[in-house]
């Protein structure tokens, strides 16, 4: 049986996940500028991946016995392409912190299965903010 603290951590990243799906789509379609131009198809190809992450959690919520919650965290849209591109590195950042502490309560609890879907999340999520810090940098 999972702890409480596991399936409110599960929930807080289902809502995290919500939040960056809408985020980074609402920014793909709000892109403007010519280098927005170039940023836009990755924005949503990873509010995609991040809907993805969204269902894989909340199956595994479920059978946790668990109720997944509908509500995102709160989403940032951004004025300009550096605004949105600076929270959402932070946000990846916040996320990766949040899923190394779910992998270690899943591992301390013996769910290997949630500890293994967090270390494969995970690395999508590194990858997202290696992205997102690549675009800001000017050269």
């Amino acid at each position: 049986m999972p702890s409480e603290k596991l399936l409110e951590l599960l929930n807080k990243a289902i809502a995290r996940e919500l939040q960056v799906a809408i985020q980074y789509m609402w920014q793909h379609v709000l892109w403007r500028g010519v280098k927005g131009f170039s940023v836009k198809d990755e924005l949503k190809k990873i509010a995609i991946v991040e809907m993805k992450h969204a269902e894989a959690i909340a199956e595994r919520l479920a059978y946790l016995g668990g109720i997944p919650t509908t509500t995102p965290s709160p989403i940032f849209v951004g004025k300009t392409l550096r605004e949105m591109l600076e929270r959402d590195a932070k946000d990846e950042e916040n996320t990766i912190k949040l899923y190394k502490e779910i992998i270690k309560v899943a591992q301390e609890e013996g769910d290997i299965t949630t500890a293994r879907l967090f270390r494969k999340i995970l690395e999508d999520e590194e990858e997202h903010h290696d992205i997102f810090t690549s675009l800001l940098e000017e050269e």
